[in-house]
């Protein structure tokens, strides 16, 4: 049974525990909901939660522990000299996967039978080619190893379903009869259920938390080991980026880190104005009919995907500053610069810096335009002189958060801005972001274990303390000016 079909399972039990629960809790009291200690529907909710919640946690501790389990024993038909690299047990493993699902494929549509999967021998039947029938790619030829390894893998695994199917309903009944068992008058229902509620709350709230530590840890322990093979000093001082597979790399950071923030300077020099004078219109300028219409039209703007916006910089905005700008001033003749991605990047971020300025602009208390009107002042002078200087620190955290933003932004990089790491003040030149050099090196057949491919995580460490840093500001901006205009 699938997890999808087992979880919908649970939710008919779980329902089906309300409805059990509520109409016993009456049937108690004759009808009477007024001896009941909760509300009939906390009852129900109780039940419910007792055969969801007990049963959900087997069904991801299950899910967790067994391919671990399986895979430990799929390590006993692996060859020694295979296990002895991790790198190699994680492909050969790849590979079990691949044809244990190759194999269920194939049984499943009538290919092969149960029977021919266990008579098949990898050393006189060319298992790719019956694999290859199903459109099973692999990676390399099937050995008697793999073959066998995938075989126990298919029936391990469907034992596993069946032994993880029983189990989780009979876990999720149990906790059902136990509510309804206990369900009476007397039952503080409504108490248990806001227990198990608060937990739930608290249980997504570290696994929040476990989420972003686990992404630090990640990179850090990557960048650590790439910092034992790479000197600090040159990484974070050298003035050239060129990674050498074959050895020889010079892997300067300082190329990147301006790029990244010379595309963002331009970005916000679009964003900041455009999007802080769309909030002004429609925070006090427009009316609610304009504004009904108006906002929207610009919040569509980030619905759109960046590779979308990557085309329309490559298509449209690159050949006109190209064109019109960078060949008449003798500055390029690339419709990839930074200009080109610093320009759409800020269009991207116009929603964005628009839509938070325009709440904090709404937030600032009305007393503080009506004192301004009242010594009389114009609606213009109340908004540059009161309104903006009030709403500054939340207007000053949403340009920062933008930034952010704007320095993490890959695809419309890659697409308008070029992949050339250099040191230039010319705009209208390519050139390349931390995001696009990640990608870069994380891309195609990749060795862990040398510099050129760790450096991916370094500077994904950088860049995550830079916005970081960045995000904190905000935070700190809005939280220390914040209480003087309550």
């Amino acid at each position: 049974m699938t997890v999808l079909l087992l979880l919908t399972i649970l939710l008919v039990l779980a329902a089906a525990g309300f409805v059990l629960g509520r109409q016993r809790s009456l049937a108690m009291t004759g009808g009477d909901p007024k001896k009941l200690h909760s509300l009939p529907g906390y009852y129900g909710w109780h039940a419910a939660l007792m055969a969801l919640v007990p049963s959900f946690l087997v069904l991801i501790l299950w899910l967790i522990v067994q391919p671990l389990l399986i895979e430990r024993d799929l390590a006993g038909h692996l060859p020694a000299a295979t296990l002895a690299d991790p790198a190699a047990t994680e492909l050969a493993l790849a590979d079990v996967r691949r044809v244990a699902a190759g194999l269920e494929t194939a049984v499943g549509a009538g290919a092969l039978t149960e029977a021919e999967v266990s008579a098949m021998d990898a050393a006189t039947t060319d298992v790719r080619a019956t694999l290859g029938k199903v459109g099973v790619a692999l990676g390399s030829a099937v050995t008697p190893e793999i073959l066998n390894a995938a075989r126990d893998y298919r029936v391990t695994t469907a034992t596993a379903a069946l032994w993880r199917t029983v189990v989780v309903i009979a876990v999720a009944i149990a906790g059902l009869a136990w509510a309804l068992k206990i369900t009476g008058p007397d039952l503080w229902a409504r108490n248990r259920v806001e227990k198990v509620v608060l937990g739930l709350l608290i249980a997504a709230s570290t696994i929040a938390i476990l989420t972003t530590v686990g992404i630090i840890w990640s990179m850090l322990s990557e960048s650590v080991n790439f910092f034992r093979q790479y000197p600090m000093a040159d990484f974070f001082l050298g003035l050239t980026w060129n990674p050498q597979f074959r050895g020889g790399s010079e892997l300067g950071f300082l190329p990147l880190l301006w790029g990244t923030l010379y595309i963002t300077v331009i970005s916000m020099i679009v964003a900041v104005p455009l999007g802080l004078f769309a909030a002004i219109y429609l925070a006090e300028y427009a009316g609610p009919k304009v504004r009904a219409w108006v906002k929207p039209l610009i919040e569509v703007i980030a619905g759109i995907p960046t590779v979308v916006f990557g085309l329309f910089a490559l298509i449209t905005v690159g050949p006109f500053l190209r064109d019109y700008f960078a060949q008449p001033l003798g500055l390029g003749n690339s419709g990839s610069s930074v200009m080109t991605a610093g320009i759409v990047i800020g269009i991207l971020n116009i929603p964005f810096i628009s839509s938070l300025s325009d709440d904090i602009i709404n937030s600032v208390p009305q007393s503080l335009r009506d004192g301004s009107f009242g010594i009389g002042a114009t609606r213009s002078e109340t908004v540059r002189l009161v309104v903006l200087p009030a709403a500054l620190p939340g207007i000053a955290g949403a340009v920062l958060m933008a930034a952010s933003r704007a320095i993490g932004e890959t695809m419309i990089v890659v697409m308008g801005a070029g992949a050339a790491a250099k040191l230039s003040l010319n705009p209208f030149e390519a050139m390349t972001t931390m995001t696009v050099k990640i990608v870069g090196q994380l891309t195609g057949d990749t060795d862990f274990n040398s510099p050129e491919t760790l450096v991916a995580f370094a500077l994904g460490m950088t860049l995550f303390v830079i916005t970081l840093c960045l995000n904190v500001l905000a935070v700190w901006i809005v939280r220390k000016y914040r209480e003087q205009y309550e």
